[in-house]
């Protein structure tokens, strides 16, 4: 009976991080690697390491994309000098 109240919620939670948008900020290896886990767990035996480490390469990639994004953004706001 626990487990099967258990899995719905984890999933549903697995589901609810992952939606979220990403952060420019450290720890995005931590909450992707989370999620990875909990869905690597639910795929089989062994499998939650896994998904842990492809969620921490999936938040790490995450992470820099919105990272240039902010530079980008910033150098476009910068005004010319000397022009």
């Amino acid at each position: 009976m626990r487990s099967t109240l258990l899995a719905p919620l984890a999933i549903a939670a697995g589901l609810f991080l992952a939606a979220l948008p990403a952060q420019a900020k450290t720890g995005g290896c931590v909450k992707d690697g989370a999620v990875g886990a909990v869905a690597g767990h639910f795929v089989g035996s062994g499998h939650a390491v896994a998904g842990a480490a492809a969620g921490c390469a999936v938040g790490v990639h995450r992470r820099n994309q919105a990272e240039r994004r902010d530079q980008q953004q910033q150098s476009q706001n910068q005004p010319n000098s000397g022009r």
